[in-house]
């Protein structure tokens, strides 16, 4: 994971990844569970379920490169099966996308194992 990221974003920056990832994740979660509960097809299911998943998993920051792309494509995938508004899913592709390349930020599972450490060697 940190050759993907050369440095996980910390200050203001950080916050602001926190913030897309944890409005995402959240937004993922709640749809995902609301659209799970009205009983669908199995197909759909499929795709409420890796929603939840997915959002999970952005509300952590952990896996965000693959998270973020799993939001693109789930949200494109919802487009075409769910027959959902353009607007969101434009919205929520491109926010994915940009996650997926700019990385977690500093409050993140990723930053925190795959982070840089401060190794002190005593002479």
């Amino acid at each position: 994971m940190r050759r993907l990221f050369s440095t996980f974003a910390h200050g203001w920056p950080g916050v602001g990844l926190l913030l897309m990832r944890l409005v995402v994740g959240i937004a993922l979660i709640a749809g995902g569970i609301q659209k799970f509960a009205t009983g669908q097809s199995i197909e759909l299911t499929i795709l409420d379920l890796l929603a939840v998943v997915d959002g999970a998993l952005l509300v952590a920051g952990l896996w965000t490169p693959v998270a973020g792309l799993l939001v693109s494509v789930l949200a494109v995938w919802g487009f075409l099966a769910q027959n959902a508004s353009l607007y969101p899913t434009i919205l929520s592709a491109t926010v994915g996308v940009g996650l997926a390349l700019v990385g977690p930020g500093a409050w993140s599972v990723d930053a925190w194992l795959f982070g840089w450490k401060r190794i002190d060697i005593e002479r």
